[in-house]
């Protein structure tokens, strides 16, 4: 086969670096779309979710606080009646995102084991209920929105609206 040379150059050289172009080209696109896919779940997801996590456990240790206050204060056995309502406000949202509280019961009838839940979101953190669950049953659930309310009522009964 007779090559054919123009000016002294080969006619395939201008197509074989335009194709070498194109497959780097295509080769560093992949590389692109796989760092595309990776950067939210290592660089985004992981330290929004600690840092939620940290969140939560602040809140809940500000509710145990202010249960434990209200316990504290609370009238002794031999009144008949005694009513304390305090109302008080936790963030809205944590990383721009809601969530809930949940005060639990005790696990199997254990008392002391009252725990506060606050979760939202795929995160989830538990916080002991500061001690007074064997003496006095807490319970109860809240959103991240608002003003909340916390109760107590020598007669048994709720809150009051």
């Amino acid at each position: 086969m007779k090559l054919f040379k123009y000016n002294g150059y080969n006619k395939e050289e201008g197509v074989s670096s335009l194709i070498e172009y194109i497959q780097i080209t295509g080769i560093l696109m992949i590389f692109m779309v796989i760092i595309l896919v990776l950067i939210p779940p290592v660089f985004i997801n992981g330290p929004l979710n600690t840092l939620t996590q940290h969140a939560y456990v602040d809140i809940g240790n500000g509710i145990s606080t202010r249960i434990v206050d209200l316990y504290i204060i609370s009238p002794y056995v031999g009144i008949s009646q005694g009513l304390i309502v305090t109302d008080f406000d936790i963030p809205d949202d944590v990383a721009g995102r809601g969530y809930i509280v949940d005060i639990a019961p005790p696990q199997g009838g254990i008392l002391g084991t009252d725990k506060i839940i606050i979760s939202g979101n795929g995160v989830s953190s538990e916080v002991s209920l500061a001690g007074i669950g064997s003496t006095l049953g807490v319970g109860g659930r809240t959103t991240s929105a608002g003003i909340n309310r916390i109760c107590y009522n020598s007669t048994g009964g709720g809150c009051p609206e």
